[in-house]
């Protein structure tokens, strides 16, 4: 690896970029109101002098993109082309939030880095392993047959790497194994991995399933919907936009969707941010035990992503809710942020 780095906050004034290179950490506020920002700002750090990673982006040979939602139109990796670039926007209906933000970074690297060969990468991919039973919903079968109503998943591209990863640590094969990895950030997922394959994930349809995420509802009385747009008059569109960007740990805190913001909170006693956090940690806690009795016991769970490797209270209150299980905390070992540890 020669440079790896994320843009965070991107939508806010305090917007920032981390950029690893040649042994170089730097954190550079910049404000990013849109991807496309964020992605042309994030470009020009390869050839910034202060850390110079390239002399050129001629000398990049491919751009690899991950991308969210596939549908039912993409079964693994696929070349980026017109064709592809415009399947993605189709399946974007599934993920409104990240489909989209990666067109952009496509277009934004086709301007910028004209004919570079670029591969889509999906996260709806790792989860084609799942049962009929685990992903089909139990819902008119017609609307599978014509819209492809039906779970998906996400953040596959996560839950291989670290599972395999785990492995590799371990020294062991993935067949045999139960295992359960929580990717736990802005948005957030949990699998259980058996075998090495998705048996089963908590997001569906859509990434607005399953946890209670930033800005995200997850898993809700369906009837809540139409009850709210009748009452409000609301057109399918706002209350698309109030489940994914107006709800979750920002709604329930009242205050922010990060969840530094609500760790600061709840050190101050606000009651929201503590209600938000027990509410997140109790949904994580209650498909880690799901999972466990899907796959009949479990070898090992893996916490990842920004809140999974440096929320230390977060991972402590998971932990401490599935003593039932067998399961006790290490607390030295949990005094870690954002590196491997066992």
């Amino acid at each position: 690896v020669m440079a790896s780095g994320k843009y965070e906050r991107i939508g806010e004034e305090e917007a920032f970029i981390t950029h690893k290179a040649k042994g170089k950490k730097v954190e550079i506020q910049n404000p990013a109101y849109n991807h496309a920002e964020a992605i042309d700002f994030t470009l020009k750090q390869f050839t910034n002098p202060e850390y110079q990673v390239i002399e050129s982006l001629d000398e990049i040979n491919a751009i690899g993109h991950r991308v969210v939602h596939g549908g039912e139109i993409f079964k693994e990796s696929a070349i980026i082309d017109d064709e592809a670039i415009e399947n993605i926007k189709k399946c974007g209906e599934f993920a409104p939030l990240h489909n989209p933000a990666a067109v952009l970074g496509m277009e934004a690297c086709k301007k910028v880095m004209p004919g570079k060969p670029m591969v889509a990468v999906f996260d709806t991919t790792f989860h084609q392993t799942m049962p009929k039973e685990k992903y089909v919903y139990p819902i008119p079968y017609k609307y599978y047959e014509k819209y492809g109503v039906r779970k998906y998943g996400a953040h596959g591209t996560s839950h291989l790497y670290v599972s395999q990863r785990l492995a590799e640590i371990e020294n062991k094969f993935l067949e045999g194994t139960k295992i359960v990895t929580c990717h736990l950030g802005q948005g957030s997922s949990i699998c259980a991995i058996k075998d090495g394959k998705s048996l089963d994930t908590s997001m569906g349809l859509t990434p607005n399933a399953g946890l209670i995420m930033g800005t995200r509802c997850g898993d809700i009385d369906a009837s809540i919907i139409p009850y709210v747009m009748e009452k409000t008059n609301m057109s399918p569109k706002e209350i698309d936009n109030a489940i994914n960007k107006e709800s979750g740990l920002l709604a329930l805190s009242r205050k922010s969707s990060d969840s530094r913001d609500i760790e600061d909170g709840i050190a101050s006693g606000d009651e929201n941010c503590i209600l938000a956090q027990k509410m997140y940690v109790r949904r994580i806690v209650d498909y880690i035990a799901k999972y466990y009795v899907e796959m009949k016991g479990c070898d090992a769970i893996v916490f990842t992503a920004g809140i999974g490797e440096n929320a230390i209270d977060t991972r402590r209150d998971i932990i401490n809710e599935l003593d039932v299980l067998g399961i006790y905390l290490d607390e030295e070992a949990n005094n870690s942020r954002g590196k491997e540890c066992m």
